[in-house]
């Protein structure tokens, strides 16, 4: 088991775009498994590789906690929306990269997406609920976007301290690196 190092709200490579995966090979496969540990290490229900400071195009997910929700952990490499619902809901959402803040965001209900697993098979998932959620949530980290930009000015004028205190420590633990 290896834990990576979860990148904290505030370090540039949460707001870059991450690049294709040319090759599924042992390293990605491994990084893969990495994820995973770290994710139940942190208690979180999906992990994108930019979290972690690997500018691919992979995340994972696993919602097996969840009544209702898809039972098997899933990998998702070059994911690709191929439709979206134009319904909306808005539910509270939390992030490994931004510990201790959790907001309502409006997303579409429903997603229709394609990928590639850790053994470089496609998969194709028509998500609703959570489910769908937590693949627009993780795609949003491989295009550099975070949830709390979905928030309105007021809730970010709200939460301008506790962000700045994130900016401070991810700051602290760069320069410690």
């Amino acid at each position: 088991m290896s834990l990576l190092k979860i990148k904290i709200y505030g370090d540039s490579v949460l707001r870059q775009k991450a690049d294709e995966v040319e090759t599924i090979d042992d390293y990605i496969r491994a990084f893969v498994r990495n994820m995973f540990d770290t994710m139940y290490a942190a208690d979180g229900v999906g992990f994108a590789a930019p979290q972690a400071g690997f500018l691919k195009q992979i995340f994972i997910i696993d919602l097996s906690d969840v009544e209702g929700e898809p039972e098997e952990p899933m990998v998702f490499i070059n994911p690709k929306i191929l439709w979206k619902s134009e319904k909306t809901s808005i539910a509270e959402e939390g992030c490994l990269s931004i510990p201790g803040i959790r907001e309502d965001v409006k997303r579409p209900e429903e997603v229709e997406v394609e990928a590639l697993n850790e053994k470089g098979g496609k998969v194709h998932y028509k998500a609703k609920g959570l489910f769908a959620r937590a693949i627009l949530h993780e795609i949003d980290h491989l295009e550099g976007v975070l949830f709390v930009d979905y928030l309105g000015s007021v809730k970010k004028m709200m939460l301008k301290d506790r962000l700045e205190e994130l900016e401070r420590q991810s700051k602290t633990e760069q320069e410690a690196a």
